[in-house]
């Protein structure tokens, strides 16, 4: 058991980096389209 945990934290760890990255990308697109659709109907 402690090795199938080992095993299941090494990939939550490998995988929870991409994870954040891709999240704080789309958010980051998310706001600025929303942004640039506030300024763009002025």
């Amino acid at each position: 058991m402690g090795s199938l945990e080992t095993v299941i934290w090494y990939i939550l760890g490998y995988s929870a980096l991409p994870m954040i990255l891709l999240g704080g990308f789309i958010g980051t697109a998310v706001v600025a389209c929303f942004l640039l659709e506030l300024t763009g109907r002025k």
